[in-house]
């Protein structure tokens, strides 16, 4: 089997992408289309494991693919990685900025160091990645860039530092696709709602018993798929987005909009695209997997 992707096959044909958090999740899925649709693919990450696994999965389904360990986080790294990156495959066409991690709490318990490590991650690291690769290549030859953001957009209780961040990367997102735009630069984000995805089975306690209702607060009346998120960034990287640039696409089943006056209804037709052949239901969201642990 190979990635079902709604785009043509040679769309990325001799261009080199790099996947930041490409070992899990989201970036896994969108590193196997681009790879699908010709790209070679950069995966960047802090688990060697993982960016093995998927790299050898991509080789696996015809594809190109290398990876490095890198802490988006430490901005020496950052411009090492970038630049042995350059040193080895040449201009960087695109980048998905989309290594993140947050975890659930209110924000009188969040202390300084967990809101400026989750800050870290989820905007400094994406700023540094962005900065790098604009000035070590796509300053010179022009690029893409898609950001990762979430539905913060009513604020992000329970998450209030990941919140902060995604939406300082939005702003961010805006600010420099104005600035590089002379460069042949674009800049864009995007946001989704919940999605079906292996992060969900990490969070524990409250928030994870929440998960399997989430589809009920959403208009479209389920949960989203990583291929749903990956298809919209592959968009933004295409020529098909040669005139978009700073705009941030939500992918939420309009969940992010409306309000409790308006009553949601009971689902009535609802199709979902999954194109990713390696993809897997979180145990969370399998009811046989939540069965067998009550």
């Amino acid at each position: 089997m190979a990635y079902d992707s709604i785009f043509k096959g040679d769309l990325f044909a001799g261009q080199t992408i790099i996947v930041t958090g490409g070992g899990s999740g989201i970036g896994r899925c969108t590193a196997h289309e681009l790879a699908a649709l010709g790209a070679h693919v950069l995966l960047l990450g802090r688990k060697v494991d993982k960016l093995k696994n998927v790299t050898a999965e991509i080789a696996e389904d015809g594809g190109k693919a290398d990876w490095m360990v890198c802490d988006i986080r430490e901005e020496e790294a950052v411009k090492h990685v970038v630049s042995e990156l350059i040193r080895k495959h040449g201009p960087i066409h695109g980048l998905v900025n989309n290594a993140g991690g947050q975890y659930p709490a209110p924000l009188a318990s969040i202390n300084q160091k967990g809101f400026e490590t989750v800050l870290r991650t989820n905007l400094m690291g994406g700023f540094l990645m962005a900065r790098e690769v604009f000035n070590q290549s796509m300053s010179t030859h022009g690029g893409a860039i898609v950001n990762m953001l979430a539905d913060m957009w009513g604020g992000m209780p329970g998450m209030g530092h990941s919140g902060a961040a995604r939406s300082g990367m939005d702003n961010l997102t805006k600010t420099a696709a104005f600035e590089w735009g002379y460069a042949g630069v674009r800049v864009n984000a995007v946001a989704p709602g919940w999605i079906a995805s292996s992060g969900m089975d990490t969070y524990e306690g409250a928030f994870k018993a929440v998960i399997p209702t989430l589809s009920e607060h959403v208009p479209l009346k389920r949960i989203g798929t990583e291929s749903e998120v990956s298809a919209a960034i592959v968009f933004l990287l295409s020529p098909a987005a040669a005139f978009v640039s700073g705009s941030t696409l939500r992918i939420d089943g309009a969940a992010s909009l409306g309000g409790r006056a308006w009553p949601i209804h009971k689902a009535q037709i609802s199709t979902s695209y999954n194109g990713f052949h390696r993809a897997y239901l979180p145990d969370v969201l399998r009811p046989d997997v939540l069965k067998d642990k009550e």
